[in-house]
């Protein structure tokens, strides 16, 4: 049998590969929440890739969740474009919050094409964001859209029905407005780390 070296001597002298474990890296994608950068594993929205919104119902104030990411990607100069809003963005309280209008696109899609037209944006390489809301998006849709994002590294935002919750997607990052007890937003599902268990609430300031 041969000599039993110690372990901690290979290690000294390097001769046993010695792994560290993988940080999720920080971006530069801060959703502009602090408390909602926190509860993700890479401080902000992932990079090049599809966020899914689910909501308990149009107008709780989800575009507050996006309006500093996109007042930080206008001001620096990058498009982002609006697919088929259910409702018009309201130019004055946007600019109010920090975002150039002029370099948003507003895309008036049927609900047929409008899947389509948020990967064509998303894949062009010129929109720093797409904003859309699929009233029918399968797994298989969803799924065109992450792979666009990534390959146009672009950031994508659905926002859907929180019925959809029940189902799998194949979205990097997956949250859930909710207004009971209190308005607050849960994390579903995250690359990079496990969802909190708890959600976070939202600043009184929400509106």
């Amino acid at each position: 049998m041969g000599n039993v070296v110690a372990l901690a001597s290979m290690l000294e002298g390097r001769q046993v590969w010695r792994g560290r474990a993988a940080h999720a890296p920080a971006g530069d994608q801060t959703t502009g929440w602090p408390g909602l950068d926190a509860a993700l594993p890479g401080g902000g929205w992932p990079e090049a890739s599809l966020t899914e919104i689910l909501l308990p119902a149009d107008g709780v104030g989800e575009l507050q969740l996006v309006l500093p990411t996109l007042a930080r990607c206008t001001r620096a100069g990058r498009t982002v474009v609006v697919v088929a809003p259910p409702y018009m963005p309201y130019a004055p309280g946007w600019e109010a919050r920090g975002v150039v209008m002029s370099c948003v696109d507003i895309v008036s899609a049927d609900p047929r094409d409008a899947l389509w037209a948020a990967e064509q944006c998303l894949r062009s390489g010129s929109c720093a964001a797409v904003l859309a809301w699929p009233a029918h998006a399968d797994d298989r849709a969803l799924r065109r859209l992450q792979v666009a994002a990534d390959t146009g590294k672009a950031l994508a935002f659905v926002f859907r029905d929180r019925r959809h919750a029940a189902h799998a997607s194949p979205a990097a990052l997956r949250l859930e407005l909710e207004t009971q007890p209190s308005l607050q937003v849960r994390v579903r599902k995250c690359r990079g780390g496990n969802a909190p268990s708890r959600p976070v609430p939202l600043p009184a300031s929400w509106s």
